[in-house]
């Protein structure tokens, strides 16, 4: 891809994010009830190509058995309130009730709790014993130190993550995690992420990962790209990440799932993610607005905590239905963040595509006024696409 010239010194490629592109409908189409949303990766088979974010905010262990039950796969922080906190309801309603210059600051207090191992194991089994495929999350640096009380709860699914994890880290100070031995001896299948370019994920899926999240700062609740100016747009990145993929296919025959991880809000940035490469996506904010979720109508990223340099902050979003409504519906509401799983279907349904894997190949257009054509009137007015 030509380079554009940003400077004499400096060059760089043009890249799109969800909002540049457009599906474009072939001359086929399809009943939506003959399209198959569903996702296999490894030993697990899921009916939506769903994981929901590792967000305190969005994931509690017991909305983590509602979107099993749902169809989807949930991811539990293991760093966050629920392992740190025997009962955290009360850190939730005060999270709620904090003025925005206070959050911050408050939310870094409450996380200097410790993460307590047993509460590791404990919330795992509350997932498991549910009959629900159980998954979690953990920072590069907390792995080793968590992985006895990982294993003891029998996690199905480890998800390793980062605002950016590398294949190569680099230390004068501590030893890092090797993440290609952990993932060669570690008995459970292991995601990896984020990442965001070609040759970083080449070198994820290098280390034996099932599965890489490509996302660097796409979140709504992520200020990752305003604090250390790291990103790229997701429609660049997922393609870029897809075409790694396939290298690492015609390398070795194994395939790793790529996972869509941030900048969806509604069905058609889900559809669009699928059509760019992924093979499903990890969803934080739109969850955020389901009445089961654990601080009702507020999220906020991995990294807003954290001691020194917080990467991200808390966001309000409105409680707008239950999960149930948000994921499958009904949608009573006509801006694309409801049913948004249904959206999806409709979306291969209208080009013609019978599953995931083929709606990949859909062609895509650059389209700047995709947003804007005709809708003037909406944006005048404040609805549908003019919010």
């Amino acid at each position: 891809m030509a380079e554009i010239e940003i400077g004499i010194y400096k060059s760089g490629r043009r890249a799109y994010g969800f909002d540049d592109i457009a599906i474009v409908p072939s001359r086929r189409t399809r009943d939506p009830e003959d399209v198959d949303i569903s996702w296999e990766i490894d030993a697990f088979r899921f009916e939506l190509p769903l994981m929901a974010a590792a967000m305190d905010g969005v994931v509690s262990p017991r909305t983590a058995v509602e979107v099993g039950r749902l169809g989807g796969l949930a991811v539990l922080n293991l760093e966050g309130l629920w392992t740190r906190y025997e009962d955290p309801e009360s850190l939730f309603e005060e999270i709620a009730s904090l003025d925005d210059d206070k959050a911050t600051a408050r939310m870094q207090q409450m996380y200097l709790e410790p993460v307590k191992p047993e509460l590791v194991t404990e919330r795992i089994r509350h997932v498991k014993a549910a009959g629900v495929v159980s998954c979690a999350s953990v920072t590069p640096q907390k792995t080793e130190a968590l992985t006895p009380a990982i294993l003891a709860g029998e996690l199905d699914m480890l998800v390793i993550q980062g605002t950016v994890v590398s294949a190569e880290h680099v230390s004068k100070t501590s030893e890092p995690l090797n993440l290609k031995r952990f993932i060669r001896e570690f008995d459970i299948p292991v995601i990896v992420g984020g990442c965001a370019s070609y040759q970083a994920a080449l070198h994820l899926m290098r280390t034996g990962a099932v599965g890489v999240l490509v996302g660097v700062g796409p979140g709504n609740a992520c200020t990752t790209r305003g604090v250390l100016g790291l990103g790229v747009p997701q429609a660049t990145a997922i393609a870029d990440v897809a075409g790694a993929r396939m290298r690492h296919l015609d390398e070795t025959g194994v395939y790793v799932h790529v996972i869509a991880d941030g900048g969806m809000s509604r069905g058609g940035d889900i559809a669009k993610a699928i059509v760019c490469g992924a093979d499903a996506v990890m969803l934080g904010s739109p969850l955020s607005s389901a009445e089961e979720a654990p601080c009702r109508g507020f999220h906020w990223g991995m990294a807003t905590f954290h001691p020194t340099l917080p990467r991200g902050t808390r966001v309000r979003t409105s409680v707008r239905g239950s999960l149930k409504e948000i994921l499958l519906g009904p949608a009573h509401e006509n801006d694309g963040r409801m049913n948004l799983f249904g959206a999806l279907r409709t979306s291969m349904a209208t080009t013609g595509y019978q599953s995931v894997k083929e709606f990949q190949k859909a062609e895509v257009m650059v389209a700047p006024a995709l947003q804007t054509e005709g809708k003037a009137l909406q944006r005048t007015q404040g609805v549908g696409m003019g919010h």
